[in-house]
């Protein structure tokens, strides 16, 4: 057994001792160290400072109460978190999550995902996270307004625009992201940089809704344009009905794939002729309506409860955009029997250790998502250096920039990969091409 292998063990064994009960946070240290022992072994002055250490441990972890006041009048509480892993990059940059699921391990676990996937944008930011187990499902304007203000009258104390960046994700959107700002304004006077996500009224940037489902379609659109074949014309799933997939969709379709599929967390609706793109928008950005819905509008449409990744599905691409962990290997096998040569994550680590293992060992493109999702942070990052400057890109501007920052990202996961006799191995090749820039500027930084 090598140096290398026994170090990574070390550490291993050293995270699961201190953190048993955070699954989600041990698979992604997990799925990270286990790609990463051909760079350790060219820069044996990581093992020597014992940098995977530190890098592991979050800088600052902040857990604290939220008390709110529901429409009748009754006192509620929810528990809300912010996670600033690693500044080594730049400020911290991570979204905030508002679902019944989000814990500690969740939270951690996107973090520690969210300091790779930002260095791949090449953008000087760090990584972070945060959120609550509060759930904005069946609550009025006025309680989630009411919730948001009492979250930002904790979270303001430790965020800032050359600190900590926040931005939407599951459960905050425009509207949770409107409200968040408007409390830290008052507490903290106007700062447009704090906060991004925002709606354009007040210095948001065009293409951000857009941002994280169209950079996934245009990671796969470069990958394949590296094999002279593109997506025109092809069958696409897409799991998941919110913003990340329904703009996936949306790009898909307009550069000709035909996409047959999206799903919530109650079932999932497969549509022959291709998804209605503005039936669906409709119904889950307008009227906040389940699924059932489109079926009911659309004869061409047959709804089903569980998993789509249970169900027999001919497809060339996968596009899993919905929550984590939705794929296990027997799903994988699945994909793979029925054709898929592309699954291109637009969630975050949805596939399952072992099924990522079976996509890559099977030669199936398998585009993990801290590298084809990158696009949400890295229009984010745009998003403050417009704020910075004052100024805001037009439409096209800040998407032909996405396009560019995708193009990069899957070159440098190519490059990566074949430079270590890996050639289409993205894990492996987003994995150390993300680590290798936080592990050099925090060498660089000293023991901080």
């Amino acid at each position: 057994m090598s140096n290398t292998t026994n170090y990574i063990q070390k550490i291993q064994t050293k995270i699961h001792e201190n953190d048993p009960h955070q699954p989600e946070f041990l698979q992604a240290v997990d799925e990270f160290l286990s790609t990463i022992a051909p760079f350790l072994e060219d820069h044996p002055e990581i093992e020597q400072n014992d940098l995977l250490s530190v890098l592991t441990e979050p800088e600052r972890l902040l857990q604290f109460r939220v008390p709110w006041q529901d429409d009748q009048g009754n006192w509620q509480v929810n528990r809300g978190y912010r996670i600033q892993f690693n500044s080594a990059l730049g400020p911290y940059k991570g979204g905030l999550r508002f679902h019944p699921s989000v814990n500690l391990s969740i939270l951690k676990f996107l973090a520690f995902e969210q300091i790779f996937k930002n260095a791949l944008t090449g953008l000087p930011i760090g990584g972070g996270k945060g959120g609550s187990d509060f759930d904005p499902k069946g609550k009025s304007d006025q309680e989630i307004m009411r919730f948001c203000q009492s979250f930002m009258l904790e979270l303001s104390k430790y965020i800032g625009p050359n600190l900590d960046v926040p931005a939407g994700d599951i459960g905050v959107g425009g509207r949770e992201i409107g409200y968040l700002f408007g409390m830290y304004k008052r507490l903290r006077s106007y700062d447009a940089g704090v906060l991004t996500g925002k709606p354009l009224e007040f210095w948001g940037s065009l293409t951000r809704t857009e941002a994280t489902g169209y950079g996934v379609v245009y990671f796969v659109k470069h990958l394949l344009a590296d094999q002279q074949k593109n997506i025109e014309g092809r069958k696409a799933l897409v799991s998941g009905s919110g913003n990340v997939a329904i703009y996936a969709i949306e790009k898909l379709q307009e550069l000709g794939a035909t996409v047959i599929s999206c799903s919530d967390s109650n079932g999932y609706i497969i549509d022959e002729n291709g998804i209605d793109l503005s039936l669906l928008k409709e119904i889950k950005e307008v009227r906040r309506e389940r699924l059932t819905a489109y079926v009911n509008e659309k004869a061409s449409a047959q709804y089903f409860e569980g998993s789509l990744w249970d169900k027999e599905i001919s497809a060339e691409l996968a596009f899993p955009c919905a929550t984590q962990n939705e794929i296990d290997e027997e799903a994988a096998k699945r994909l793979v029997r029925n054709g898929v040569s592309v699954v291109a994550e637009g969630a975050n680590m949805p596939a399952s250790l072992e099924a990522a293992n079976y996509f890559v060992s099977n030669g199936i493109y398998y585009c993990p998502g801290k590298a084809a999702n990158a696009g949400g942070v890295a229009v984010s990052a745009l998003e403050m250096s417009q704020n910075a400057q004052r100024l805001q890109w037009t439409f096209a501007e800040v998407d032909a920039r996405l396009d560019g920052i995708m193009k990069e990202i899957y070159q440098a996961c190519y490059d990566t990969a074949v430079n270590y006799g890996q050639k289409n191995n993205f894990v492996l090749g987003a994995n150390i091409s993300g680590f290798e820039k936080v592990a050099k500027a925090m060498l660089r930084q000293g023991l901080v």
